[in-house]
Order: structure tokens, then C-alpha cells, then sequence
């Protein structure tokens, strides 16, 4: 067999191999997931009634709100800086991850305990303090962020905890509130592999279609 022959056959090869991978494998995946798993393959996308996207199901998002239950804290602020007052260029890169703060950092305990100050105006809050004024049981989902700070759950815990200042806000039965939680709790996947969630967009979303 001439070299030739083995170059010609090479070439043939790595074109074949191309073509399948490069096109065929990635058109095969596409396509299967735009007819099997459409929702997911287009980023679990959520709309409200109106049937405008809001967000999504694996993105978490901030909530300020009494009315609305709190995500957990996020060391990105869930990449929704101010554009105004982005220094940190979160909006230009999408960052997400962990503060990677050690236990004993200063700035951690700042968050969390806060810090005193002689001057009022420069006294900071601290989440604990954030949580218990709020009338709040503090859980460590609501004082710790996630790993990636994007998370979009808290654990049931973390949502039974504020079922009575989001009905005191919006002026209702706190047991209309619970079952709500229930039906947005993701279980564990494959029913053995992590914690049961709740997706907090999902249930805030549903909290909306309660008539106050």
C-alpha cells in the first residue's frame, strides 16, 4: 500500500469524522432537544400571566419586598448589579461563585453580624439582625450564600420561616400560604440525590395569584 494511498485515506477520515461530529452530532442534539425537552433546552424560562418571560426556574433572583419571600443572600447580588454602580463589571460578565471567605473573615462576619459604629448612619445591619427584625427565625440558607450565588431555592425551612411576615404584609391567612410552598418545593433528584428546594420565583409568582 503506496503512502500515498494511507495520506488519501487519513484525509478521508478525518473528514468523515468531522462532518459527524462537527455537524451531524450537534444538529442530531439540537433538534432532539427542541422536540423532547423543549422548556429545558431554552433555559426553563418561567412567564407570568401576561406571558412575559420574568426570569428563569435555574436562575435565582433578588426580592427586597414584604410581600414576597426572600432568596438567599448572594455574593453577586444575582448579577442584577445597578448599571450605574457596577465597578465590579457584574452585568458585562454574568459572574457567578462563591465569596470563597473564610469563616474568620472579617468582611463574612460584617455581613452576617454586622458592625457597630459610634455614628448611627455608619452603623451596619447584619443579616442576623436583618432576619430577627423582620420577626424571623434565622435558617443557614437565609444567612449563607450558595456556592455558585445564583441558586433559586431555599430550603421548606427557609420558606416556612417568612410565611408570617409575607401574610401580615399582604394581609392574609398564613395557611393559604403553606400549601403554596408544597407545590413549589422541588423534590431530591432521582428521588435519592440532594435536598427537596423551593424554587423561591416560582412560589412568588404563585403568591401573586392570591387575592389580598
Amino acid at each position: 500500500m503506496s503512502q500515498m494511498h494511507q495520506v488519501s485515506k487519513a484525509i478521508r477520515s478525518t473528514l468523515v469524522l468531522w462532518v459527524i461530529t462537527a455537524f451531524i452530532y450537534p444538529l442530531f442534539m439540537l433538534i432532539s432537544g427542541q422536540v423532547a425537552f423543549s422548556y429545558q433546552a431554552n433555559g426553563s424560562l418561567i412567564k407570568n400571566s401576561q406571558g412575559v418571560i420574568i426570569g428563569s426556574a435555574l436562575i435565582g433572583q433578588p426580592f427586597a419586598s414584604e410581600k414576597y419571600f426572600w432568596s438567599r443572600p448572594s455574593s453577586t447580588s444575582y448579577s442584577t448589579a445597578d448599571p450605574k454602580k457596577d465597578e465590579a463589571g457584574v452585568l458585562k460578565t454574568g459572574v457567578s461563585g462563591a465569596s470563597n471567605l473564610a469563616p474568620s473573615n472579617p468582611a463574612l462576619l460584617e455581613r452576617i453580624k454586622g458592625k457597630d459604629d459610634p455614628d448611627p448612619t455608619k452603623k451596619i445591619e447584619g443579616d442576623l439582625n436583618h432576619l430577627k427584625t423582620a420577626g424571623m427565625q434565622p435558617t443557614a440558607d437565609l444567612v449563607y450564600t450558595s456556592g455558585s450565588s445564583l441558586d433559586p431555592h431555599i430550603t421548606p425551612e427557609g420558606a416556612k420561616v417568612q410565611i408570617a411576615r409575607v401574610a401580615k404584609a399582604r394581609g392574609v391567612e398564613p395557611k393559604q400560604l403553606e400549601p403554596l410552598i408544597a407545590q413549589n418545593t422541588d423534590g431530591r433528584f432521582l428521588g435519592i440525590f440532594g435536598e427537596p428546594g423551593v424554587n423561591v420565583l416560582k412560589l412568588n409568582l404563585a403568591l401573586d395569584q392570591i387575592r389580598e
